[in-house]
């Protein structure tokens, strides 16, 4: 037997270049992708038409289930494969969790080279940095608005006035919940809420 080690061929699992080629709408072509795929080597190519924000992307799903440790799934441009920057990033943790590359065309991404890990790490370091902005921003927020009185949540649909002039409106015999709702622009189910809630904060105050 012999005792040197097995090196697999082109097209056998480990060494392929696997190509995920996406289009939003029917009306787009998808050969200038799917060229640019085949000119970098990539067999086979998976392609599909969907929007970029659909989290319903079979063809994708394939793609990602066909790959195995040591191949590199190849990508016309970045927003081909992640539908936000968090979204790809997590994608493309996942594959090298695997063994797996991932190749970005036009961007020059490769994360077999020190280079492509560079900037990979660079997109990973400013999500990260967009999370935590994020996070400050809703945090400062809710602290504004509890030095306002408010615990946060969307603000009520009826002012406190509107809630007293909706109730006396329907003193009126003639008036209707659904016409005073409408006067307001809420729903019935929305003033009946307010009008309980005004209620509740006037036993409360008494």
């Amino acid at each position: 037997m012999s005792d040197t080690p097995h090196q697999p061929s082109p097209g056998e699992p480990g060494t392929r270049r696997i190509g995920y080629a996406r289009v939003s709408t029917t009306d787009q072509d998808l050969d200038p992708q799917l060229d640019v795929l085949r000119a970098r080597g990539c067999d086979p190519i998976y392609s599909e038409h969907a929007s970029g924000k659909s989290a319903d992307r079979p063809e994708l799903a394939q793609a990602l289930k066909a790959v195995r440790a040591g191949d590199t799934l190849v990508v016309w441009r970045l927003d081909r494969l992640g539908r936000s920057l968090p979204d790809l990033i997590a994608t493309i943790n996942a594959l090298a969790k695997r063994g797996i590359a991932f190749e970005s065309v036009t961007e020059a991404i490769d994360t077999t080279t020190a280079a492509g890990k560079l900037v990979f790490n660079i997109f990973a370091s400013l999500a990260e940095f967009e999370r935590h902005l994020i996070s400050e921003r809703t945090r400062a927020g809710l602290a504004a608005g509890r030095a306002r009185g408010r615990m946060g949540g969307r603000p009520p649909a009826l002012t406190p006035r509107q809630l007293r002039e909706a109730r006396l409106l329907l003193t009126d015999p003639d008036a209707t919940v659904t016409a005073v709702a409408e006067r307001y622009g809420v729903s019935r189910s929305t003033l009946y809420k307010g009008l309980r809630e005004l209620a509740a904060r006037e036993a409360k105050a008494a």
